[in-house]
């Protein structure tokens, strides 16, 4: 494999319904920095069915080029013929990098690609930075430079492991959305729109989709809130959260929780902050009745201010939350209710 031929950092755009999602912004975000440090262009790789016409929201957040598949088989989202789209484009134009959002969509999309072109794939990145691997280095062995480090955690988040795929190109990851950042629109940005179709034959791999049913629910996505107030095993019960949900009515935020809160049966799934759950970055954070293990904060370190409450002075939050109450919730809560009610209008 010529390693010098691969060029440029590419990001999978999802699209869903020709709405984009909005993991793609954050991983054209962190693509801009690893394209600035490799010298170096960022393309958007757009798939569906009548989508050209988002290719200038990705130029906006900062999409250099967008190589735009677009094909009736490509309407709904199926493995086969996604999978098909997006290795061709890689074995057509050889980026350097590809970026994939960990979705329900991304998370069967990129193993599947990664595999047809003879690469590796980390998932659930953390961290991704340009460095040399091996990052210390060893006798005897070369050092390569401008490899991708991709960081996730590992062993159910005991520990941290930094990855690299010297020897093969694309260098693929998956992302969890929340965890990059986009860039602040740039109003009027227009990219390089390449077409691009390397025809599709259905075969007996081609899913056939008989009917699409969409669930509504009335549950609020905590990664677009400002204000969270979580809840874990030490709230006690799945009453005990309404004290929870005054505090969160009080300031205007949301009430989101931790696993052991949802493996109770106490809130749902789609609440949950950590490692199998959601990562959020509100401006603030109340961690009440949770201990801190490295499986919840992997998903709410990243937020501005963290304030925890918890009755165990020695628990783990505390190393990670900007300001920390000792004590029980059950009294400090409705306290502290109390006294915000006093000075948020």
């Amino acid at each position: 494999m010529g390693l010098e031929e691969y060029k440029g950092v590419y990001v999978f755009a999802q699209q869903v319904d020709n709405e984009l999602s909005g993991i793609a912004f954050e991983l054209l975000g962190k693509a801009k920095e690893l394209a600035k440090d490799l010298n170096t262009d960022v393309t958007a790789i757009l798939v569906g069915s009548g989508v050209k016409g988002l290719a200038d929201s990705l130029a906006e957040y900062g999409a250099d080029k967008v190589i735009v598949v677009d094909d009736p088989e490509l309407k709904e989202y199926r493995t086969e013929p996604y999978a098909h789209a997006v290795s061709s484009v890689i074995n057509e134009y050889k980026p350097e990098i590809v970026l994939v959002g960990a979705t329900a969509i991304g998370r069967d999309l990129g193993p599947r690609v990664s595999a047809r072109v003879a690469t590796g794939l980390t998932a659930d990145c953390t961290v991704l930075e340009i460095g040399d691997f091996p990052i210390t280095p060893i006798a005897g062995q070369e050092q390569k430079h401008n490899q991708l480090l991709m960081t996730r955690p590992a062993f159910g988040g005991n520990t941290i492991a930094t990855i690299a795929c010297p020897d093969n190109r694309p260098q693929m990851a998956t992302v969890r959305p929340g965890v990059m950042q986009k860039i602040e629109p740039i109003s009027g940005a227009k990219a390089e729109v390449i077409e691009y179709n390397p025809g599709f034959t259905p075969n007996n791999k081609y899913v056939e989709i008989v009917d699409i049913v969409k669930e509504l629910s009335d549950t609020v996505d905590i990664m677009d809130a400002k204000i969270l107030v979580s809840g874990g095993r030490g709230v006690g019960s799945k009453e005990n959260f309404a004290i929870l949900q005054d505090l969160a009515d009080a300031i205007g935020g949301t009430v989101s929780c931790s696993r052991a809160v949802v493996d109770s049966g106490w809130m749902p799934k789609e609440l949950q902050v950590g490692q199998t759950g959601k990562t959020v970055r509100p401006n603030v954070y109340f961690a009440i009745g949770i201990s801190g293990a490295i499986q919840h904060t992997a998903g709410m370190e990243e937020a501005d201010i963290i304030v925890a409450i918890n009755k165990d002075e020695t628990a783990p939050i505390f190393d990670v939350a900007d300001y920390g109450i000792v004590g029980d919730l059950n009294k400090i809560v409705p306290k502290l209710t109390e006294e915000l009610k006093k000075v948020v209008k």
